[in-house]
């Protein structure tokens, strides 16, 4: 899958994760066929299973079962020095993987081979190896910079990463990894705009993880704690971003309860523009948000932070995405759907790196980035039918991670669901 579209790309493996998953959902849509699914899956996972994997600069795809965060679309090898072996999007590729291992269950030899392909991906990954500062885990490596100097730690999008790395029949890491990344959490605790939760700025953090697993009714010690889970902690989160758009306090264009939505997203580009009002300044694609603790606001609305929380928040989204379609549909709605984001704050006539300017309107993006779309289509069907999270709740190795992760009750407490 590639990062973005059109125009040339690379492609990054976080978006091949998200695209896995959909071609599920168009079976059971009856946008593709099964049999369309399963050659696109087989395809795919032959290609990560044979990529290869060594600590040359230039000549691999990953190393330790890890991948690079960006491919070159033609040689499937790393895109270039300046991306890294990551263990996140390596992470979104797997849930895609394990989605996979999971839906096609069928005793054929094509469905068959799918599970073994991506059992295999899975349990190569060596999880102990990319905790140079154990018990956390690194955000990722370079053959050249070695381990990135960062880890996984507090309430974010690395959630599925110890989940997956408890989870491991091979390569497993303590269980007490599960206990340092939450250990910071208190920091992010508080109240905004009057809703008191587990802050993360960007609501990408809420959804990645949230796309494949269902935390409805299921707590670890820190949830327990503070009364709530995590997916109740993501409803919180999103409303309070609906909140902050009315509040707006930073007088954007167009922002209203049904005009919100800060992520990450492409955005106009790095822009100061000065006026009587004052000095605003915009960005490219950057981690927009709006929480205790972090707020990133140009005026750039991300129709993915909205879309991508409808099972959170259904009755605050769907106005939100049928309100930006019928203002703005046609400039920022096409045959993939929504572009990546939109500005109606900037208006300034200068070259861009992406998107244009509309007169009277503003900054309209021109392209779909995977991780964004991937999340509008999978939380689609997650509110519409739950479809991925019964898939997923199959999984034993999904089921494993949680429960040594100390995550007790709901549907964990049950049989494992006959497909």
């Amino acid at each position: 899958m590639p990062d973005h579209y059109p125009g040339r790309s690379f492609s990054s493996i976080a978006a091949v994760g998200f695209g896995l998953t959909a071609y599920g959902v168009g079976v059971e849509r009856g946008y593709i066929t099964r049999e369309q699914a399963i050659g696109r899956t087989l395809a795919t996972l032959r290609f990560f299973h044979d990529a290869p994997q060594n600590d040359s600069e230039d000549d691999a795809a990953g190393y330790h079962g890890f991948f690079y965060h960006f491919l070159d679309m033609h040689t499937g090898k790393r895109e270039g020095h300046w991306t890294e072996l990551s263990s996140v999007d390596t992470t979104l590729l797997l849930g895609g993987v394990l989605f996979a291992e999971s839906y096609y269950d069928r005793d054929t030899p094509q469905e068959r081979e799918i599970r073994r392909l991506a059992d295999a991906i899975y349990r190569r990954v060596d999880w102990p190896w990319m905790q140079p500062r154990k018990p956390l885990i690194s955000m990722g490596w370079t053959p050249g910079g070695k381990f990135i100097p960062a880890d996984w730690k507090g309430y974010d999008e690395g959630m599925l990463i110890y989940v997956l790395a408890l989870g491991s029949p091979t390569h497993p890491v303590s269980a007490g990894a599960w206990k340092a990344w939450t250990a910071t959490n208190e920091r992010s605790w508080g109240t905004f705009e009057g809703r008191t939760f587990l802050n993360f700025a960007p609501l990408f953090g809420h959804q990645y993880s949230q796309t494949w697993i269902d935390f409805r009714g299921i707590r670890d010690a820190w949830s327990r704690e503070h009364g709530l889970d995590y997916f109740e902690n993501s409803r919180r989160a999103t409303c309070s971003q609906r909140d902050y758009a009315i509040a707006n306090p930073g007088h954007w264009t167009g922002y209203g309860k049904d005009i919100w939505g800060l992520t990450a997203s492409n955005g106009p580009g790095n822009f100061v523009v000065k006026s009587s009002a004052g000095e605003r300044r915009f960005y490219g694609y950057t981690a927009r948000g709006a929480g205790l603790d972090h707020i990133v606001d140009d005026g750039t609305i991300a129709p993915t932070a909205a879309a991508g929380s409808i099972a959170f928040a259904p009755k605050i989204v769907v106005p939100a995405l049928m309100a930006m379609k019928r203002r703005y549909g046609q400039w920022i709605y096409d045959r993939y759907g929504f572009v990546d984001a939109f500005d109606p704050s900037f208006h300034l006539k200068t070259p861009l790196r992406t998107g244009r300017l509309v007169p009277g309107v503003g900054w309209v993006d021109t392209e779909q980035l995977g991780i964004d779309q991937g999340p509008i289509l999978l939380m689609i069907e997650n509110w519409r039918s739950d479809f991925v999270w019964k898939v997923m709740k199959r999984n034993p190795y999904i089921r494993k991670g949680l429960q040594r992760a100390g995550f007790t009750g709901g549907w964990l407490a049950r049989p494992v669901p006959v497909p």
